[in-house]
């Protein structure tokens, strides 16, 4: 039995039917013409098009603690937000720098996975101070409670945990887009629409995507200080955690592998939707992401971090340990606030009276 083959317009879906005056199929509902080797290409561009996604991870899982490694380093457990932090046994800890909180020492590292690498602090102590005391200058709102110096000494460096994923993307892409022409004569305003089938195949390579590995930290902050330099990272040594905290990881390669593959699949289209142009309107229809050659790493990053409460809230500054990016919001003293408004309502109101009685006395 031979093939009954339809041909649906791309415009709007109705049937097409061979047109004798122009020679070519037209729609009966839009009137839109197609060359019938126009269609046919479509046809095998749609055969060819995969949709089909594949995010499959390979995740190095293999690091392990050696006896040394276990030997000389210890967990400090945060009684009120539960966090885990590593340090080395000579580290004198009081206080979360999370929560600031008190943290108690409970025993030695067991069981956890290795960091692959590391990137090393490249700013102390110091410099960290410095950098949020310049963050306050000039805000005469500020508490000064904020200010006092032992707060601020309470800065603490920590490595953050972060798993980071490599991967080659192969991504095919099909849109829908038109062309808008007008034109006008005596009687008539004209308008021409000229859609199209647009089709994308490309790869993208991506490298040390990272994701936040700890559920006590807000991503966001990580995110407002990256990025890091990972051309600097080095294979993770025990020595790089004297006098420093380290956290341990509580999210799972699986759980951050889905924010990995939301930024991957993101990027990948905002990449591909950039190379369509010429375009009035276009519309995305059908897309297929496939990965290969991944690989998910567990590493740590510095950060330097200093929380403090004012008012029942908690107020966290961090800062890159590597490149010095600094952030953190700052609360306002509702008392100083008031009397500063008063003060340039007052400033104001005087202005105004001496110019008003001024401007009375020249007239």
């Amino acid at each position: 039995m031979s093939e009954i083959k339809e041909f649906k317009c791309l415009a709007c879906g109705s049937p097409l039917v061979f047109d004798t005056t122009s020679q070519m199929l037209k729609c009966t509902n839009c009137d839109t013409t197609y060359d019938q080797s126009i269609l046919e290409q479509y046809d095998e561009e749609m055969k060819n098009l995969s949709t089909e996604d594949n995010y499959s991870w390979q995740v190095n899982s293999d690091q392990e603690w050696s006896d040394t490694e276990q030997e000389n380093l210890s967990i400090y457990v945060c009684q009120s937000c539960g966090g885990e932090i590593i340090a080395d046994p000579t580290t004198i800890s009081t206080h979360c720098p999370y929560c600031d909180n008190p943290v108690v020492l409970t025993g030695q590292v067991q069981g956890d996975l290795k960091p692959s690498y590391m990137i090393p602090f490249k700013l102390n102590r110091e410099q960290a101070i410095d950098a949020l005391k310049k963050h306050m200058e000039g805000k005469k709102l500020l508490p000064k409670m904020f200010k006092d110096q032992q707060r601020i000494e309470k800065i603490r460096g920590v490595y953050v945990p972060f798993w980071v994923f490599d991967a080659d993307v192969g991504a095919n892409m099909h849109y829908k887009a038109n062309r808008i022409r007008k034109w006008s004569d005596s009687k008539y305003i004209y308008t021409e629409i000229s859609h199209f089938s647009v089709f994308r195949k490309g790869n993208i390579a991506f490298e040390k995507i990272p994701v936040d590995a700890s559920s006590k930290i807000d991503d966001v902050l990580m995110q407002s200080i990256e990025p890091f330099n990972i051309q600097e990272a080095v294979p993770f040594n025990v020595g790089y955690l004297s006098g420093f905290l380290a956290d341990r990881y509580d999210e799972t390669s699986d759980k951050c592998i889905d924010i990995a593959n939301q930024r991957l699949e993101e990027t990948t289209k905002e990449s591909m939707r950039s190379t369509v142009m010429g375009y009035e309107n276009v519309t995305s229809l059908e897309s297929g992401i496939q990965i290969s050659n991944s690989v998910a790493n567990y590493v740590l990053y510095p950060v330097w971090f200093l929380n403090t409460k004012y008012e029942d809230r908690d107020y966290t500054f961090v800062m890159n340990g590597q490149t010095g990016r600094f952030i953190g919001d700052l609360p306002m003293d509702k008392k100083i606030a008031i009397k500063y408004y008063i003060l340039m309502f007052l400033a104001f109101f005087i202005t105004s009276y001496g110019a008003a009685w001024l401007i009375h006395l020249l007239l």
